[in-house]
């Protein structure tokens, strides 16, 4: 594990309940994170039973690659990638969106606004464009346009002129502070015990790491990887993710009549709705991190 960095499993049962419904399954952890989710599926299967991880960063691969088990494999891959698994083999697939606790709780990682590090946000920071180099060269609007789409930030605009001006008369931002600096004498007005920073962190992190897209192309790839009666299971963390999640679910639960076509026969439903969960009082007092926390969960109808 990270040292000090320890991250705490949301919704574990209830995830590894709706997940698992026969032991000899093959099924799909598309966020193995620590590991949580997937120790407690390799305990609920039996010898014929298999287990495929995927994960964008190198340091959830490292944690996977200890695993003892002949029964599990990991990929170092985002979780789009569950596209590559064969057609109608996956009894289960699971999804626990977001950031887990030891890259928000790293200062090097750069998530977080609470402690100062290098400006990354990277999931995998051996790949792609960082934070940093992303605000060190786009546009206004380019800038406004990520910060309040993905961060729902009403002063988007006014944060990313801030960022343009500071760059102009210092250099570009280097630095999670300095960033939560700026955006704090950017944003006037804020909702009561939340850090002005929040949105716009959440908003970089989201964008940096294609969360929205990754998101949308692995539900897609579920349709067809799911085998009839294979369960879907999404735990997600703030309303963008959740509603992409709760519109797929609902889009896919009903039969789909070709409008150009009227009088030809409905095209038979996908899913099947089967449950929304929320974290008990009682974890989220253990960990506040879950008190955003909604899981949903659907079947692949035969279809």
């Amino acid at each position: 594990m990270d040292g000090t960095w320890q991250h705490t499993t949301v919704l574990l049962n209830e995830a590894v309940d709706a997940l698992v419904t026969k032991p000899d399954g093959i099924y799909v952890d598309a966020t193995f994170g620590r590991g949580g989710h997937s120790r407690l599926i390799l305990s609920r299967l039996d010898e014929k039973g298999r287990l495929v991880a995927f994960d964008k960063d190198p340091e959830a691969i490292a944690v996977g690659n200890a695993i003892e088990d002949q029964r599990f494999e990991i990929r170092h891959e985002g979780f789009a990638a569950v596209r590559e698994l064969q057609a109608a083999s996956v009894t289960g697939l699971l999804m626990d969106l977001g950031v887990s606790s030891p890259q928000i709780d790293n200062p090097a990682r750069g998530f977080s606004f609470r402690s100062d590090g290098p400006l990354d946000m990277r999931m995998d920071p051996t790949r792609g464009t960082s934070a940093a180099d992303f605000l060190a060269t786009a546009t206004v609007e380019q800038m406004s346009e990520v910060i309040r789409d993905y961060g729902e930030e009403r002063f988007a605009f006014q944060i990313a002129k801030a960022v343009a001006a500071r760059r102009q008369e210092r250099g570009p931002l280097a630095s999670t502070a300095e960033l939560a600096q700026l955006v704090a004498g950017a944003v006037k007005t804020r909702e009561p015990g939340q850090d002005p920073a929040t949105r716009t962190f959440q908003a970089l992190r989201i964008f940096v790491n294609r969360e929205l897209e990754e998101l949308q192309e692995a539900l897609s790839a579920a349709l067809d990887v799911l085998e009839p009666g294979g369960r879907l299971v999404v735990i997600s963390f703030h309303s963008l993710e959740d509603r992409i999640v709760k519109q797929f679910i609902a889009k896919h639960s009903r039969d789909e009549v070709d409008r150009r076509a009227p009088f030809a026969a409905p095209k038979p439903m996908k899913l099947r709705s089967i449950e929304r969960v929320k974290p008990t009082e009682a974890e989220v007092a253990a960990n506040p991190r879950a008190r955003s926390a909604i899981m949903r969960v659907a079947e692949r109808t035969a279809a």
